[in-house]
């Protein structure tokens, strides 16, 4: 790795802070066998199918907190040129705008510039994978029947980290020298997302 793509991918410059799994957890113990299989040069297709005898809920949530983590690191990296000025709507190029909706603030989708839609998105995971009732961590606490619908919200709209990065900041991440490192997540995430009918066609259409 070279001087330069060390300091773009420096923990300090994440967005948000990162979400850890705590050792000796069972979460623990299936987030080093995914780390595993990627850094074992394993074809990324395979990397993302369920181990044989794991709980899907449990490989889910390790993927999505990972996801989240890698994601925030990306954007990190960028969100100094991504600014109101430049950015003044969240969008995927000139076809594609993304309006941000919440339960608090938000609650019709509003045009938003692309820092501030980016803020309010991590910090609405933070607060998702951050509450048990959602991401339990304790043994033998089920996961809730809508477990499945909200992870599948979450990764749409990281989703769209993805394609609001490629289309308006990857000349910054070709520049760094990071766009070998961002395409890797990108495929990992892709092929994790239709492994398990996580992203419709249609959030699918900006990078085709």
């Amino acid at each position: 790795m070279s001087i330069a793509l060390k300091q773009v991918f420096n923990k300090d410059k994440t967005f948000r802070p990162k979400r850890k799994f705590e050792p000796g957890t069972q979460r623990f113990e299936l987030h080093k066998k995914a780390q595993a299989s990627l850094s074992s040069g394993v074809d990324l297709k395979a990397a993302v199918q369920l181990p044989q005898g794991e709980d899907l809920n449990d490989w889910v949530a390790v993927h999505v907190v990972d996801f989240f983590n890698r994601i925030n690191l990306i954007y990190g990296t960028i969100c100094e040129f991504c600014t109101e000025k430049t950015c003044p709507i969240m969008s995927g190029g000139p076809r594609y705008e993304y309006r941000w909706q919440d339960d608090w603030k938000y609650k019709k989708p509003t045009a938003l510039p692309a820092p501030q839609y980016m803020t309010l998105l991590m910090e609405w995971i933070e607060v998702q994978i951050n509450n048990e009732d959602l991401f339990p961590t304790c043994i033998g606490v089920p996961f809730p029947k809508n477990f499945i619908p909200i992870c599948k919200k979450i990764l749409c709209r990281l989703f769209r980290v993805f394609v609001h990065v490629y289309i308006h900041h990857f000349d910054r991440m070709i520049l760094m020298g990071a766009e070998a490192h961002v395409n890797t997540c990108y495929k990992h995430f892709y092929y994790f997302g239709t492994e398990f009918n996580f992203l419709d066609r249609k959030e699918l259409e900006p990078l085709e």
